[in-house]
């Protein structure tokens, strides 16, 4: 299904139910205004005291340059219908202005424009930063090297916009209907293995008293377990501190996880000549499975949990991609008070 597909002002989006994951029952909605598509969650937007939305790739005022491929895919430039990129990142190639400008016109799609914005040097942790009223930044043009270190943003402050920035992590936005505390998680695989949704969580019910069956929570576009190819490394760790991992990759888990898998431990075994060591196997992490996991273990019941199945590595027309493209933009998701 493609998104031009949808007439009506607010599209509907159904992804594929990975086989680790529930049936969906809700879609997702794809708004459009202001000539961005802004993804919604179904149980999020239903909270009328709520703002929030995940972006997406088209419509922005950025160029996003053509680059090599990255890790044997193959060289592709991502489409985006002919019109601007909506990068929300600062990154090298971009300017400051155009940045400042797409930031703007998504939070003004939004419905955010007069509120606060909340952003972060996010820096693959499991640090958590809770917003007050003695601790805003100027605003969405603010000066990035002023936002705390973490990955991780709560408040309960109104008028406030927190936001996070990826470009195939997981983003996941929390919120707490009874006592209206909200929250926005970057997380890679480090941020999953060191549980910072549940801690995040956690944060939640020590600052705002949140409980964690009362949680609604939405993950974003990330990259899906068809493209997110690790190492043994990330295996071995993910065994480590989860009993129920194995759920969550595809490929040699099991021996990757022991140490016995290992292609080159015996050279003359593989009957190849010196300096040609064979490939390692590959295995895929499915990081929205993990993240899932994660919060029901915490105790976010499960029909409370809702996902995006878009790959962004797959769906480089509607995200962008670092896997995929390397020198690319950012997407932003947004949860607010109003």
């Amino acid at each position: 299904m493609t998104t031009t597909a949808a007439k009506t002002k607010s599209s509907r989006l159904r992804g594929v139910a990975k086989p680790s994951q529930p049936k969906k029952s809700a879609a997702w909605k794809l708004h459009r205004s202001g000539g961005l598509q802004i993804l919604e969650a179904p149980q999020l937007a239903r909270l009328d005291w709520l703002t929030h939305g995940f972006s997406t790739r088209p419509g922005g005022a950025s160029e996003v340059p053509p680059a090599g491929p990255a890790e044997g895919a193959p060289l592709k430039r991502a489409a985006s219908g002919g019109a601007g990129a909506l990068n929300l990142g600062f990154t090298d190639w971009d300017t400051r202005d155009r940045v400042v400008e797409n930031r703007g016109k998504f939070f003004r799609a939004l419905g955010a424009g007069k509120m606060r914005v909340v952003t972060l040097r996010q820096i693959h942790s499991d640090a958590i930063h809770c917003v007050d009223r003695a601790d805003f930044p100027a605003g969405s043009d603010g000066d990035p090297a002023e936002a705390p270190k973490a990955d991780a943003l709560v408040t309960r402050e109104p008028h406030v916009i927190l936001a996070v920035q990826t470009a195939d992590c997981v983003p996941i936005l929390l919120a707490d209907p009874k006592r209206r505390a909200v929250a926005a998680i970057h997380s890679g695989w480090r941020g999953t293995l060191a549980r910072i949704a549940a801690k995040t969580l956690g944060r939640m019910q020590m600052e705002f008293g949140t409980r964690a069956a009362d949680v609604i929570a939405a993950l974003g576009p990330g990259i899906g377990r068809c493209c997110y190819e690790v190492g043994s490394d990330v295996v071995r760790d993910f065994h480590a501190q989860f009993p129920e991992a194995r759920e969550w990759f595809d490929g040699p888990f099991d021996a990757l996880a022991s140490g016995e898998n290992d292609p080159n431990w015996l050279p003359w075994l593989t009957m190849r000549p010196p300096g040609h060591p064979p490939p390692p196997p590959s295995v895929h992490l499915d990081l929205i499975a993990a993240n899932r996991a994660i919060l029901a273990a915490a105790g976010v019941p499960p029909r409370q949990i809702s996902a995006l199945d878009f790959c962004t590595a797959c769906r480089t027309d509607l995200f962008f991609s670092y896997r995929r493209e390397r020198t690319t933009g950012r997407l932003m998701a947004a949860i607010g008070i109003r």
